[in-house]
């Protein structure tokens, strides 16, 4: 299951706001908060806001739909930053004259997901253990180091 939180027309760059997101993602929400709590970017705020909002969501679908969610298990599974409309904005020029620039705008989405709880793997890991439990498995010997030759020699220049 996944829980996403959404929050649109920030007024950062996206690029700005991918180098705080590429720090949390993979981590557990704890560890983000953490990190996002010590990052010295201005939008590491509103980062950790919307990861909170994301963990909230996560609660409410705990309690409405019934969901069986831990929330110490979330961990980051993507977070994105995209392009917004641009505010095309002038300033003043020499001579009378006006320089456009343009003020970015970004679109920002976290997706949490749960770490997945050790489920039984395939017939041969299942089989592999019961065999390593009865002391019936085979330890492989350690393979045999290949003499190397060395390196050939270049003949010398005339």
């Amino acid at each position: 299951m996944e829980f996403i939180a959404k929050a649109r027309f920030t007024r950062v760059s996206p690029q700005k706001a991918r180098l705080v997101l590429d720090l949390i993602k993979g981590q557990m929400v704890e560890d983000a908060l953490t990190t996002l709590m010590f990052a010295r970017k201005r939008i590491a705020p509103d980062i950790a806001q919307l990861l909170r909002s994301a963990v909230q969501n996560a609660v409410y679908q705990d309690q409405e739909k019934g969901l069986d969610i831990d929330v110490d298990r979330l961990f980051v599974k993507s977070a994105i930053a995209n392009d917004g409309p641009r505010m095309k904005r002038i300033r003043p020029a020499p001579m009378g004259r006006a320089y456009r620039y343009q003020r970015r705008i970004s679109h920002m989405e976290i997706v949490l997901a749960e770490k997945g709880k050790k489920e039984a793997g395939s017939v041969a890991t299942v089989v592999g253990e019961e065999e390593a439990a009865a002391g019936t498995v085979k330890k492989k010997a350690p393979a045999a180091k290949k003499k190397m030759k060395p390196a050939a020699r270049k003949k010398a220049a005339k």
